[in-house]
């Protein structure tokens, strides 16, 4: 975590002190001597200072704390300052029983702070016991066990986050590394915080114990073996042992605090003097109404009006204050555009670098379509979308961004993928898209157009005539019906575009739910984020469902071992998937039509495929690749003419490579190979590509 501290060689007290380990044992092993070796008063006195030094030093530690890890011996310091609280009370009390006096710090505090009345020490020693206990401590623990529990069941998400952030290259294996001892470390501490927090209660317990031992053993030992007076021995007994609590509570307080400020505090960066500044008094208008309040009490009759009215001057002084400083920075935010653009700032522009992967864009006249309240339904329309996508092509579509753009016309929108048009069209509102499908020969009354999805001849009608176009075979849609349709079909051409490393690393986390096991062998051994996204990129792109991910990643996993190649790991994985990629385009069913290619046609694919340390790749005379594409045509429209689909069957080899050669050509053609076929499919070859 950012802000963590280490020991610095450059830090004086860190070298005055480089033997703090002896010191630190030294010092443990006398607060142990404490409880059994008597100590003079004077040292008792310099111990009980210290012991105080110490709480309020612990305590400004923590006020100054931004991070827990900053503070993370916080935990182990607690115990020891208990312990060494403790044994201050052994030794005070030791003295007060054995000489009827402590010195002159418990002496102090039992006459001076309380007026030597040992009735009024005692109640004041009881108030602090109860604040500490009943309040603080309590409260303290309270909130460290709760911190604890939720840190520890946080700590899976935060493992995997880091993981993600390595397997998509955006941190390295040290950072990794040093993230996850962070997140470690901070489980670890408040763990450890729930459990001292415990000392501090025990502790406050132990505390009227030994109150409560003191003043009777005092008594007993003042009555019974120095015949002193009952009266005298209980004022000398309980003011000394008043004072002796007094002097150990307080510290004891104030660490008890500091428990309460440790585990309390957000994550923030700054202290928490800083923050309660700016987030108690950061606005003028509660200011203002705290002063006229105040004031109000202090003009009613019978209350004390001083009190009041000087608070209330105090409060409308700091609201004043505030006030024009807001309207300071508010003249500064209203400066022309122009004379601000000369102060620009990284900062001021940073929010417009973001890009949506996907947006539709409205002129002005079609917004009712993405308006629930004015009953457009295109909304529901592109949620439906995203959910028959995930579905069919195990793709998790983005959110579709809607906006208006006034630099349309009226009744145009337009369709980008990651801030680029890709598609468009304009509609006119109020009408109906009747759309020949080839079959109608009748024309209907309308306005002549062409369909802006698929290029069909087309009808603007009114609603009217809707029924009447129907009959005559007309397909009739309306307006969402155009934009969601044109939305699909812009996802299914551009949809391994959609798939980016923090979307791959999504399914991987999905998957790693149920089939951890393959996820674990191929990431990050064999494959890289990346290079799985290449993989999926390759079956989107030609209409393949990358749904069934488990097979898919044990595919790669069996072969990523002898390829690198995400081209060719992308046909081992088509091969993995060859039923269903047969059973989208109806193969095996029954006798299926295809093209196939010429022996000769492939042989001289293959050979003019080149493989250099930067990729594989092949290069075709221009000429051929011309008669390629020309034959490949006459044969598609002869499977058109006969009413079937047109898919070409061809070597494993060659497959991936003429789909790339033919898809500038053919951007809809079917091609696949003889692996992803069922051993029991008949083919039924119509055609032959050759040159």
């Amino acid at each position: 975590m950012a802000g963590i501290s280490m020991p610095n060689s450059n830090n004086p007290i860190a070298n005055l002190f480089r033997y703090s380990d002896v010191i630190v044992a030294a010092a443990m092993l006398m607060i142990v001597i404490m409880m059994v070796i008597p100590m003079p008063p004077l040292l008792l006195d310099l111990l009980l200072t210290f012991n105080l030094t110490l709480a309020l030093l612990i305590m400004l530690v923590t006020m100054y704390t931004t991070e827990p890890l900053q503070f993370s011996v916080f935990p182990a310091l607690l115990l020891v300052a208990t312990l060494f609280r403790l044994a201050l009370n052994v030794s005070s009390t030791r003295l007060i029983l054995l000489q009827g006096s402590a010195g002159q710090l418990i002496a102090a505090f039992g006459e001076f702070v309380v007026g030597g009345n040992p009735v009024v020490g005692f109640i004041i020693f009881l108030i602090l016991i109860v604040i500490q206990f009943m309040v603080i401590t309590r409260g303290a623990e309270r909130v460290a066990e709760v911190a604890a529990r939720f840190t520890l069941d946080a700590m899976p998400g935060k493992q995997m986050s880091i993981d993600a952030d390595l397997n998509a290259g955006l941190i390295s294996e040290q950072e990794a590394r040093q993230r996850r001892r962070e997140v470690e470390k901070e489980a670890d501490f408040y763990g450890a915080m729930d459990g001292a927090s415990k000392f501090v209660k025990g502790d406050a317990i132990a505390g009227i114990i030994i109150t409560i031992i003191n003043i009777i053993g005092g008594l007993i030992i003042g009555m019974v073996q120095r015949g002193i007076p009952f009266n005298s021995a209980l004022q000398t007994y309980t003011l000394l042992t008043v004072g002796d609590g007094l002097v150990s509570q307080i510290p004891a307080l104030l660490i008890s605090t500091a428990t309460g400020i440790m585990v309390t505090r957000a994550a923030s960066g700054a202290n928490l003097g800083s923050d309660l500044v700016s987030q108690v008094f950061g606005r003028s208008k509660v200011l203002g109404i705290v002063a006229a309040a105040l004031l109000l009490l202090g003009l009613m009759p019978g209350l004390p009006r001083a009190p009041f009215i000087f608070l209330a001057l105090l409060t409308g002084s700091l609201y004043y204050l505030m006030y024009q400083s807001e309207r300071a920075v508010a003249r500064a935010e209203a400066v022309p555009v122009k004379a601000r653009e000369t102060k620009a700032t990284p900062e001021n522009v940073l929010s417009l670098l973001p890009i949506d992967p996907l947006e539709i864009e409205l002129g002005y006249g079609l917004i009712p379509l993405g308006d629930t309240d004015q009953g457009g339904d295109l909304l529901d329309r592109i949620i439906a979308i995203r959910k028959q996508f995930t579905l069919d092509q195990g793709l998790v579509v983005p959110l579709v961004r809607i906006r208006d753009n006034l630099q349309l016309k009226p009744n145009q929108y337009t369709i980008k993928i990651k801030g680029t048009q890709v598609a468009g069209g304009e509609l006119i509102p109020n009408y109906y898209l009747a759309m020949n499908p080839g079959m109608v020969e009748a024309e209907v009354e309308g306005i002549a157009t062409v369909e802006p999805v698929f290029g069909l001849t087309a009808y603007w009608i009114t609603e009217d005539l809707k029924e009447q176009a129907e009959m005559a075979g007309y397909t009739v849609v309306d307006l969402p019906t155009i934009v969601a349709t044109h939305l699909t079909e812009v996802i299914k051409k551009y949809g391994h575009e959609l798939l980016g490393r923090q979307d791959v690393q999504t399914l991987l986390d999905t998957v790693r739910e149920s089939h951890a096991a393959v996820v674990s062998e191929l990431i990050p051994n064999l494959m890289t984020v990346g290079e799985i996204q290449k993989v999926l990129q390759n079956l989107l792109r030609e209409g393949v469902s990358i749904r069934n991910m488990p097979l898919i990643l044990e595919t790669l996993a069996d072969y990523a071992r002898t390829t690198k190649e995400t081209d060719a790991l992308t046909e081992y994985v088509r091969q993995a998937l060859g039923r269903a990629i047969s059973r989208q385009h109806q193969i095996g069913r029954e006798v299926s039509s295809v093209i196939t290619l010429d022996p000769g046609l492939e042989q001289m694919i293959m050979d003019s495929i080149k493989r250099t340390e930067q990729g594989t790749y092949f290069a075709l005379d221009p000429a051929v690749t011309n008669k390629i594409i020309g034959s490949l045509g006459r044969e598609v429209q002869k499977m058109i003419g006969q009413g079937m689909p047109p898919i070409v069957l061809c070597s494993p080899l060659v497959r991936f490579y003429f789909k790339r050669l033919t898809e500038r050509a053919f951007p809809a053609l079917t091609v696949i190979s003889y692996n992803e076929l069922e051993p029991d499919t008949e083919i039924n070859a119509l055609g032959m590509v050759a040159v």
